[in-house]
């Protein structure tokens, strides 16, 4: 999903609106290694701290001390965040950007601190990795559209650099609002294996039925933030009509499933649906190219 992404918005998204990007097709391609490389690593570190608790939650999905053991994940962890983070640094160096390599320093310290501490405390931790997700789109704007390289004439046309930056921030925050409702269902449906852990999920602190009600206010947002979206677009009969079928009609069916929803299996469902609402969202990218 994040490589599909990253693709999709330098390719799709903004090739849609510029002829040319900062960064060459090779350059980009070491951009991709690094983020994910980083979220590869973060993944890793995420499996040897939830280790006991997916014993409950997941016990057919764990592979550490099983399929590896801790130590050499600890060592595949350690590989790739740091090959992620030379990648990041270097590219920002090259491309005279070096405050842009703070992004990887900070993405891959967060990363670890989220599945060490912040994981386990209320909202902190849903809050940060749906902050990394929305980063994911965001990044390829920061280094692919580049203000000083463009002509006289693009410049002067300033209406252009706001109608790129009004389609990556809606992606990001589009991104960035269904990954935190998403993070919300998985607490719930990992209650009793953080339960034991003692972490201080929103699930855990008030009670499934009222952290299943914050996810739905949140959709709620959701959906306001897209009718917004596709009334902007009502001139555009393709982006509306897929918005309502792929997009719209999808969240509107999650949120009724969500206001009666109880069991573990239930919300397991949800998140699911969640997934492949982004993937629809992310897809939706291609049609600029139309």
């Amino acid at each position: 999903m994040v490589l599909l992404t990253m693709v999709l918005t330098k390719y799709a998204l903004l090739h849609s609106f510029i002829q040319h990007s900062y960064v060459s097709n090779l350059e980009f391609g070491i951009l991709i290694a690094s983020v994910l490389s980083i979220t590869a690593g973060g993944y890793i570190v995420n499996d040897i701290f939830d280790l006991e608790t997916d014993k409950i939650n997941k016990p057919d999905k764990i592979f550490i001390a099983s399929s590896i053991s801790e130590k050499n994940a600890w060592r595949s962890y350690f590989l790739l965040t740091s090959t992620g983070l030379f990648l990041g640094v270097y590219l920002s160096i090259i491309k005279t950007l070096p405050f842009f390599s703070f992004i990887f320093v900070f993405s891959s310290l967060g990363l670890f601190f989220y599945s060490k501490f912040f994981k386990k405390k209320v909202l902190l931790g849903n809050l940060l990795i749906s902050l990394f997700i929305g980063l994911t789109i965001y990044i390829v704007y920061l280094f692919c559209f580049k203000y000083h390289e463009f002509t006289l004439k693009e410049q002067l046309n300033s209406m252009l650099f706001l109608q790129v930056w009004l389609a990556v921030i809606s992606y990001t925050l589009f991104a960035f609002l269904i990954t935190f409702i998403r993070e919300i269902i998985k607490d719930i449906e990992d209650i009793h294996g953080d339960l034991k852990i003692q972490a201080k999920t929103l699930a855990i602190l008030v009670g499934r039925k009222r952290a299943a009600k914050f996810a739905f206010f949140f959709s709620c947002i959701l959906l306001f933030f897209l009718l917004m979206m596709l009334q902007s677009l009502k001139n555009e009969v393709l982006f509306l009509s897929y918005g309502i079928v792929f997009i719209l009609i999808p969240l509107i069916y999650f949120m009724h499933q969500l206001w009666s929803s109880e069991s573990k299996k239930d919300f397991s469902k949800l998140s699911k649906i969640l997934k492949i609402i982004m993937l629809f969202g992310i897809l939706s990218m291609l049609l600029f190219k139309v």
